[in-house]
């Protein structure tokens, strides 16, 4: 269906205060998220919302018009989510930036457009703190992290962007505007439907508000940094020390991520490691001296070359900062393809092994960092866009890595999204009764089809 002058026209007349951008320059910073789908199409408009009000406008005049929208936050994705479609809309809610902290009920009400880090300083103004976090949460926005159930680097203690999401408001394919939950810690009238839109990626509703809940600040924390001769050696003592205790943060880098973070930060890290782990304490006196020597100890059994320990959290900062570049640091040395396969503990090793595997059958180099407690892990696929054959094994790298996850009885994405990279492997895991049921809730929530057409399903 082509849309006229006209009928674009009658869109910007009923919104209120929303940008609509048909500027084909401006239009392309639209058009892809971080994941640079190369099968982005171009745009009929992108708008910029500002209101509830509005996207339920821009959500009739698509409706009336059978226009698809794609939602975009930050644009910060990795797994092509917020990918333009040709002749849609991009529906952008980077402008949506209002938040109220409330210190009593310790609960902030948040627009979609604040960016993880603004949440988390507004949190603090109050003595209080917004846990998940991230690698990206300087640039990532809490919309984008309920659309796809963000984690981070201290989620293995403290948990996920689903566990601090209290209430939503939620702008339907037809327009509706819903609330759902709210400022209550316990709330269990009727269906959960809060949680069926966390993580649903824009293709069942536009969240446009969020409620979340927040907690004390976080505890000064003591920081062990290992390092291995080996895989094995680094994802034994992951097993260690998750059996017996839960830390603030436990992350793992391999030999290549290694290089690209030193290469770019210079800070001294171990180059002759396989691997490392950086994990973190934040236990109250006495339990985090305990923690740390148990985590310690776990490496040195483990068959740490080297176990660094320190109490300074600037210092401790540093090496989780150098975690966090990783991704920039890998992306310098060629393009990327992204992942955030997980498995259950136990095979991690697995995992990683079999991905070591794969980079030397694809002749490809992988870099894997990991959020190692909750056994996610980010392989990154590095290759030459100007060498087809190159990119044709990476991609090949791409689809085995996933297969052996699932194998492993695994996830093809514990925290970035299926978007529209990863939907062709969906199916594999979670198998055609579940492919069925997700079909027909798409369908009875947005029955012409138009929120984010292509991405998950």
């Amino acid at each position: 269906m082509t849309i006229s002058i006209s009928a674009l026209d009658s869109l910007v007349d009923t919104l209120v205060s929303s940008d609509v951008v048909t500027d084909p320059d401006i239009m392309a910073g639209y058009r892809q998220d971080w994941a640079r789908d190369p099968d982005a199409g171009t745009p009929l408009a992108v708008v910029r919302a500002r209101s509830t009000e509005d996207i339920q406008a821009v959500m009739r005049w698509a409706t009336e018009h059978s226009v698809p929208v794609v939602p975009r936050g930050a644009g910060s994705g990795l797994s092509g989510g917020a990918t333009a479609v040709d002749g849609g809309l991009v529906l952008s809610t980077e402008l949506m930036r209002e938040i109220t902290v409330d210190p009593v009920t310790r609960t902030a009400v948040v627009q979609p457009g604040l960016l993880n880090v603004e949440v988390k300083a507004a949190a603090a103004e109050h003595g209080l703190w917004y846990p998940p976090d991230p690698s990206s949460f300087e640039m990532c926005s809490i919309g984008g992290n309920a659309a796809t159930n963000a984690g981070g680097l201290c989620c293995v203690k403290y948990g996920v962007t689903t566990d601090y999401i209290l209430g939503l408001q939620v702008v339907l394919a037809d327009g509706t505007a819903m609330h759902l939950g709210g400022a209550r810690l316990k709330d269990s009238a009727g269906l959960s439907l809060t949680k069926l839109f966390v993580g649903s990626e824009g293709v069942l509703g536009i969240i446009t508000e969020i409620t979340l809940r927040l907690i004390p600040a976080q505890p000064p924390a003591s920081t062990v940094v290992a390092s291995f001769a080996s895989l094995r050696g680094a994802t034994d003592a992951i097993l260690a020390i998750t059996r017996t205790m839960r830390p603030a943060m436990l992350e793992f880098m391999d030999k290549a991520s290694i290089h690209a973070v030193e290469d770019a930060m210079k800070m001294g890290l171990d180059r002759n490691a396989e691997a490392m782990l950086i994990a973190r304490s934040d236990s109250p006196g006495a339990h985090r001296t305990e923690e740390i020597e148990i985590i310690a100890a776990a490496c040195r059994d483990s068959g740490a070359d080297d176990v660094f320990v320190t109490d300074d959290p600037d210092e401790g900062e540093a090496f989780a900062a150098a975690r966090r570049f990783a991704i920039p640091a890998v992306e310098r040395t060629g393009s990327l393809l992204l992942e955030d396969v997980g498995v259950p503990l136990p095979t991690l090793a697995d995992l990683v092994e079999g991905i070591a595997e794969i980079s030397k059958a694809q002749d490809v180099v992988v870099a894997v960092i990991a959020h190692a407690g909750d056994g996610n892990t980010h392989p990154l696929i590095v290759f030459d866009p100007e060498d087809p054959d190159m990119e044709r094994r990476a991609h090949q790298a791409f689809g085995d890595i996933m297969t052996l996850a699932i194998s492993l009885g695994g996830t093809i994405t514990g925290e970035h999204g299926v978007g529209r990279l990863k939907k062709a492997w969906l199916p594999d895991q979670v198998g055609p009764d579940v492919m069925d049921l997700t079909r027909r809730i798409k369908h009875a929530l947005d029955p012409a089809g138009i929120l984010n057409p292509g991405a998950v399903l």
